[in-house]
């Protein structure tokens, strides 16, 4: 039995844990930071077939009280927050009411907006079931659904109340999904830990396996290293953009296929090479770090190419719609080499758009 690791995400009297193990879904002390308050459960429709009676059981619901997401980003849209509003809005959710976010990312990033904005804000609970959703999007509280033109383009930070991270869940995750959660679990050893780097290097083939020490460990040190990041730096103003390093390219890869052609650790893993790349050719990073994490992502099961079908000058225009852009100009997170990434301004765009075509 993998021992249950906690991380605590500090912020004052906002602070929340992020509880990581075997079976917790099926304990219904999880709800404890529910307590008696009226609640609702958004969830994907096939995690809520696969894993929803326990967790309707703990909260004291009926299949009814059950907002069902159809899997995929093309969900995470306007439409389906809309729909939700007003399905929240027929059973009369109290300002004191809680959303519980059951699923990936999708359904957290949506269950998350839905929240911030019914009656300006009331609270809500990550239960993520995606390795991904587990070592990034359910922690730090950003919020968001997509429009056509770009990726979370509309959302809000607003930080849950608990993440409750069952790796039970994971035993049903398709293996190309899991492959996505771990593009973000080795980002952490990019941006600031190369010792972390070489420790996911070195047991890529036991968490490509699912073994559960392994996976536990690498969920607790991306979670701890998220949540040192989101302490200092909540909304983004420092610090936290260094998270999104391969997310520019990687939101452009995403929207360019339409939300469906790449999962989004796979669009990330793509763009991570591109701005190795692109620091290589600038003369900030050496070639060989960035062969490195190629292959490392190789090993993981990742893609580390642009899809032929998609071309330079697209991307580019959709990068510079990208919502981490400043005054018109594109920021890029890139880097020194491993475990030393830095944001940077004003980069020549025939320097990406080479990188691009390459």
């Amino acid at each position: 039995m993998t021992a249950t690791r906690e991380v605590l995400v500090d912020l004052g009297s906002r602070a929340y844990p992020i509880r990581i193990g075997r079976g917790l879904l099926v304990d219904p002390g999880w709800t404890g930071a529910i307590g008696s308050r009226p609640r609702l459960l958004l969830a994907d429709a096939t995690v809520d077939r696969l894993h929803g009676e326990p967790v309707r059981a703990a909260l004291g619901l009926s299949e009814g009280s059950v907002f069902a997401i159809e899997p995929g980003e093309a969900s995470k849209s306007a439409d389906t927050a809309a729909r939700a509003w007003a399905w929240i809005a027929e059973r009369r959710l109290p300002r004191d009411g809680v959303i519980v976010a059951l699923g990936g990312g999708v359904v957290g990033d949506l269950a998350g907006f839905v929240a911030a904005t019914w009656m300006r804000g009331i609270d809500f609970v990550q239960l993520p079931t995606t390795l991904l959703a587990m070592v990034d999007s359910s922690v730090g509280g950003k919020t968001a659904i997509n429009l056509p033109a770009g990726k979370n383009l509309v959302g809000a930070f607003h930080q849950p109340l608990a993440v409750v991270a069952d790796l039970a869940t994971l035993d049903t995750l398709p293996q190309r999904e899991l492959a996505a959660g771990l593009a973000e679990t080795l980002k952490y050893g990019a941006i600031v830990d190369p010792a972390f780097f070489a420790w996911v290097e070195d047991r890529a083939a036991a968490l490509v396996a699912r073994d559960d020490e392994a996976l536990a460990g690498a969920i607790r040190a991306s979670c701890a290293h998220k949540a040192a990041i989101v302490a200092r730096d909540e909304r983004e103003t420092g610090d936290r953009a260094l998270l999104n390093f391969g997310h520019t390219f990687g939101h452009a890869i995403e929207a360019a296929g339409g939300f469906r052609d790449l999962l989004h650790g796979e669009a990330v893993a793509i763009g991570m090479v591109l701005a190795a790349r692109l620091s290589a050719r600038l003369g900030l990073a050496p070639e060989a770090d960035a062969a490195r994490l190629e292959t490392a992502l190789e090993r993981l099961g990742l893609p580390t190419r642009v899809p032929a079908t998609m071309s330079a000058e697209d991307l580019l225009e959709r990068m510079r719609l990208d919502k981490k852009g400043l005054s018109g100009r594109l920021r890029l997170v890139l880097w020194r080499g491993i475990g030393r990434a830095e944001i940077a301004t004003d980069v020549p765009e025939a320097a990406i758009r080479d990188v691009l075509s390459a």
